[in-house]
């Protein structure tokens, strides 16, 4: 199943898209939905992140050399 997303775009970075769509050969929603697909995943990690410093923190692991005698 596909959804349908209208998107407004300011005209510079309509236009940054229409070059990058014509340089590459692909279409904008693909360019878009590869965009959105690596801004999703980079928005997981930074949360996972968030989540693990604190219970590295709590268990005393604050730097690198913490986790090297963690993992030793």
């Amino acid at each position: 199943m596909r959804t349908v997303l209208s998107v407004s775009l300011p005209d510079r970075m309509a236009a940054e898209l229409d070059a990058l769509a014509k340089a590459t050969g692909r279409n904008k929603s693909d360019i878009v939905k590869e965009s959105l697909a690596a801004f999703l995943w980079e928005a997981k990690f930074k949360g996972l992140k968030k989540q693990l410093a604190k219970r590295a923190k709590a268990a005393g692991i604050v730097a690198e050399d913490d986790v090297f005698r963690a993992m030793s």
